[in-house]
């Protein structure tokens, strides 16, 4: 499983942003939709395309369009923060949504939700979350997928510890994982270090 952090200078200023305590929930809102779009628009390079005969104002043309279906499935409730990022560049692309919560003292996920569009085997699934801490959340995730005949899919996050990225590593070694940032760990009550803190509370305003 290939595991990438995407170097591009756009994203490393957003990030700081995000990362600043003082960041309000509009620019972190924001942030956090730019960075997944920037992302997208790197993840989405080596995405399969068909070509289509077209009509332009000149003459007809042979073009190409997205060959397979993209499905977005973001972890309630943080990864909400990232689809209108992504879909800003992929207009087509599905939405599926997985709930899960974390067991306060084991760390371990809970389903508490799960809804899903028609999924093909052929479809690309973007599993998105901005915060990789534990990797727990987002195994379950895939794992759920993968019952479902999902084959490929790959998880797209703001901020890894490295636990998390061992745990996916580990668990689902077919996954390819997009990141803007590996960070240093986690700390004893399981947040990235130094991480964005809690990133659903912060996109939406919550304690």
């Amino acid at each position: 499983m290939s595991v990438t952090i995407l170097n591009h200078s756009l994203i490393k200023h957003k990030l700081s942003i995000i990362r600043k305590k003082e960041t309000k929930i509009k620019d972190f809102y924001q942030n956090v939709n730019e960075i997944a779009g920037l992302m997208a628009y790197e993840i989405t390079r080596d995405f399969p395309l068909r070509e289509i005969e077209i009509e332009t104002p000149i003459c007809k043309s042979i073009q190409y369009e997205l060959a397979l279906d993209v499905v977005i499935v973001p972890i309630l409730r943080a990864g909400l923060g990232m689809v209108d990022g992504i879909r800003s560049m992929i207009p087509t692309a599905k939405i599926g949504f997985i709930g899960l919560y974390r067991d306060e003292k084991t760390l371990e996920p809970h389903e508490y939700y799960a809804k899903f569009p028609d999924i093909t085997k052929d479809s690309i699934v973007l599993v998105v979350d901005p915060m990789l801490a534990t990797g727990g959340s987002a195994s379950a995730a895939i794992s759920l997928l993968k019952e479902k005949g999902c084959k490929d899919i790959r998880y797209v996050g703001l901020v890894a510890a490295p636990d998390g990225i061992k745990r996916l590593q580990n668990d689902h070694p077919d996954v390819s994982i997009y990141l803007a940032a590996e960070d240093e760990k986690l700390n004893d009550v399981g947040y990235i270090v130094p991480g964005l803190g809690d990133c659903g509370d912060r996109l939406f305003g919550t304690k």
